[in-house]
């Protein structure tokens, strides 16, 4: 029996959980002194998400948090989630662009890479584990657990020996969905031990209420270490709480060491940095044991929820989890975690709204179809892949070695706007909300997204919560009036709802919409009502205009490329004839129902 080290997440997977990943690194800096006295294994401070949302929303530099908690925590090991060949994209990279990463990612501080593949597909993580041992620091192999038909613990097993064979560290079970159960962890974990000699860590999210259990079986027989999170982020989509397997193993031969008291007041820290982000809480956040049927990752549950609130179709969530599975299955049961979480998902939800499955395919899902995500755990519907992809080549080796080397080519696209290596790897891994974020870093305009008043004790300000207002200052007959409108993005039988606060008095608003309305940057769209009019069933960004007034098109042609979800999707025209009007530009906002073509048969 040995001593538990404990790895906490409170500064990635606890926030990124339960509050979208929206935590500023103002927030994290004030304890880190704290942080780095309690002995922890290590700290997660970096990855997964992260990165995306401090761009996107925080107009953060994500490099320069790392460099900041790197000198705000020098005793403690800085622990990163990796994406194998994806990074912290959503596409596979060329070597040379993940052997960069990796370097720039332990220059500026990061000493543990936990490297996973959404596909459980090792070849994906070869030249991420050679780039991390090359730089001298821990590369974590890990397992995406899950279960399904074809997952087993000697297939697990055998994915930790290729692996081990790669040259790994230690090997992670990380349970992104809360599916593991206590008894199936014990049996997993000691099936490991007994076939290598690394150390185990079990990585488990409390979604179905049991990660608790799951952890303490797992420490008897024989994990080295246990992920969980500071209580006040804690449980639910989250992880345990720190403190409470901290208590749990005190006074045991698993004792961690730490300090409690510490804990505990590093805990009361969170519990009111929480509250800032009240905006972020969904309801979709706690103990859910439907994940032990549908096996959606709490993260991706609240963000179809969004998807779905702002098609006013919250009703259908049901609909939507249980077509997840189905759609899962017809794919040969990848796991779901980033990015084939978002992958199925999406495509369930298209199936659902479309009211015909497989109407709509994501580009996402054909590519995955043809292979370049890496090989399927399982079998693949095949009538599904050849109308996916026709008679296009199946790729059956790594994917990545069909990719060119690309560095030199982001190098010259991002130009002088890249003040340092790090910049280029910014622009690569989202190449056009990083462009923007560098150019607005560059004119001093970088502003995050405005964080709504904590609610007061009658609720008012929570009014507000359904997005974030537009605040006017307006004088009438010499009185000055602070009004706030918030419009919740819902649509209902062509009305439209929207919350206007004058002096903080909150009052709904319901007005009918018209045919047409002003689009963003002042163009008309009306709504979709002819043969030819193509529009989207989702909101979402265009990503590409495909076609241009006065071409000619044929029925089922891709016209536009669009956004949503983090997922790409191809528009297809509705029928024969001439492109008469482009109503949209590449970057522009979409929502449900607009006519973004037209087109005359």
């Amino acid at each position: 029996m040995k001593s538990i080290q404990i790895t906490d997440t409170i500064l990635r997977d606890a926030h990124q959980s339960l509050l979208a990943t929206r935590m500023r690194t103002e927030d994290m800096l004030p304890i880190c002194a704290k942080l780095d006295q309690v002995g922890y294994w290590s700290l997660e401070v970096w990855g997964g998400a992260t990165f995306d949302a401090c761009v996107r929303f925080l107009k953060e530099d994500p490099w320069e948090r790392l460099r900041q908690l790197r000198q705000a925590l020098p005793n403690t090991r800085l622990q990163m989630l990796l994406r194998g060949q994806n990074l912290l994209g959503y596409r596979h990279y060329s070597d040379d662009v993940v052997e960069a990463f990796v370097e720039r990612a332990a220059a500026n501080g990061i000493d543990v890479f936990r490297i996973f593949d959404a596909m459980n597909d090792v070849r994906n993580l070869e030249t991420a584990i050679r780039a991390v041992k090359a730089s001298g620091k821990h590369a974590q192999g890990t397992l995406c657990y899950t279960t399904s038909p074809v997952h087993s613990v000697a297939a697990f097993v055998d994915q930790a020996k290729r692996m081990a064979d790669l040259g790994v560290d230690s090997i992670a079970i990380k349970d992104m969905a809360g599916l593991l159960t206590p008894y199936a962890t014990g049996e997993l974990v000691r099936a490991l031990k007994e076939a290598l000699t690394l150390d185990v860590v079990v990585h488990s999210h409390d979604t179905a209420g049991v990660a608790a259990m799951c952890q303490l079986k797992a420490v008897e027989n024989g994990a080295d270490r246990i992920d969980t999170a500071i209580s006040s982020m804690a449980w639910g989509t989250s992880h345990p709480g720190t403190e409470s397997m901290v208590a749990a193993l005190r006074d045991t031969p698993y004792d961690t060491g730490l300090d409690l008291e510490l804990l505990q007041e590093i805990g009361l820290y969170f519990h009111a940095v929480r509250k800032k982000y009240h905006q972020f809480e969904s309801e979709f956040t706690g103990v859910d044991t439907r994940v032990q049927v549908n096996q959606v990752p709490g993260g991706m549950i609240s963000n179809l929820a969004n998807q779905l609130r702002e098609q006013g179709a919250l009703n259908r969530m049901n609909e939507v989890l249980e077509e997840i599975p189905r759609v899962r299955k017809d794919l040969g049961y990848p796991p779901l975690v980033t990015p084939t979480s978002q992958i199925v998902g999406t495509q369930a939800f298209f199936n659902v709204l479309a009211g015909e499955r497989y109407k709509t395919i994501t580009n996402e899902v054909k590519l995955y179809l043809q292979g370049r995500y890496g090989k399927a755990p399982g079998a693949i519907c095949e009538q599904l892949r050849k109308q996916a992809i026709g008679q296009e080549e199946v790729i059956e080796g790594r994917p990545a070695d069909l990719l060119s080397p690309e560095l030199a080519r982001l190098r010259a696209e991002i130009g002088d706007l890249a003040k340092r290596e790090e910049d280029v790897m910014t622009f690569a891994m989202f190449p056009d909300i990083g462009r923007k974020f560098l150019e607005e870093r560059a004119a001093g305009t970088l502003v995050p997204e405005a964080l709504l008043p904590m609610p007061s004790a009658d609720g008012v300000a929570a009014v507000g919560g359904q997005g974030v207002p537009t605040a006017f200052s307006v004088d009438v007959h010499g009185e000055t009036y602070q009004v706030d409108i918030t419009g919740i993005g819902l649509k209902s039988e062509g009305k439209r709802h929207f919350y206007l606060s004058i002096d903080g008095v909150p009052e709904e608003v319901v007005f009918e919409a018209s045919g047409d309305f002003v689009a963003e940057g002042g163009q008309r769209r009306r709504q979709a009502e002819r043969p030819g009019d193509v529009s989207t069933t989702m909101p979402g960004n265009i990503v590409e205009v495909l076609v241009k007034e006065g071409d000619q098109v044929k029925a089922g042609q891709g016209v536009l490329v669009t956004e949503a979800m983090k997922m790409e999707t191809e528009i297809q025209a509705p029928i024969a004839g001439t492109v008469i009007a482009v109503r949209v530009a590449k970057g522009d906002r979409v929502n449900p129902g607009e006519v973004l073509i037209e087109i005359e048969g």
